[in-house]
């Protein structure tokens, strides 16, 4: 059974803003934002046939959305060549897929204030079905030019290994 423990000092939620992905067994440099975990259970209704006016309801099929990462174009070459795994064009009959490796598992850490992991998530059975190398590109604008991937996924789950830590404390001068 999984132990949750209790920082009774903590009233704060945390924050959106500190976080790392893994993947390949090393953390991804630039990652800027990922998208909601979500899964969606369907619902199955069914009634007894003696009694027409109360339906029943059971879980059926559970899907997991897809996963969005962004990050800022750069030389690095992690979003390209995972998504050259899925489809890589020109490479010739029989090469397209590399259907050995296509898929990974992914870890998404969510950090406290401190940088201390607070929660994690393992993502399993990842592969790209979308890749932007560019976003659109205009000389009029000033931002970031945003590389994504989409990454679809056939199952998370929390990591309770992973326990609330002790929060750092700074010691009051005399």
């Amino acid at each position: 059974m999984a132990q949750f423990s209790l920082n009774a000092r903590r009233l704060d939620p945390y924050k959106n803003f500190k976080f790392r992905v893994k993947w390949d067994g090393r953390y991804v440099a630039g990652i800027s934002k990922v998208s909601l975990l979500k899964r969606t259970t369907e619902v199955i209704k069914h009634r007894a046939g003696g009694d027409p006016s109360t339906s029943y309801k059971s879980p059926g099929r559970t899907e997991y959305d897809a996963i969005t990462l962004e990050r800022g174009v750069t030389h690095d070459g992690d979003f390209e060549k995972w998504a050259n795994k899925v489809w890589n064009f020109g490479s010739g009959l029989g090469g397209e897929v590399s259907l050995a490796d296509f898929r990974k598992d992914i870890i998404i850490d969510l950090l406290n204030e401190a940088g201390q992991v607070v929660l994690s998530y393992s993502i399993y059975r990842c592969w790209v079905s979308e890749y932007q190398a560019l976003p659109d590109l205009d000389a009029n604008a000033n931002a970031v030019a945003i590389a994504k991937l989409k990454l679809e996924n056939e199952g998370w789950e929390r990591d309770y290994a992973v326990t609330e830590p002790a929060e750092p404390s700074f010691s009051e001068p005399n």
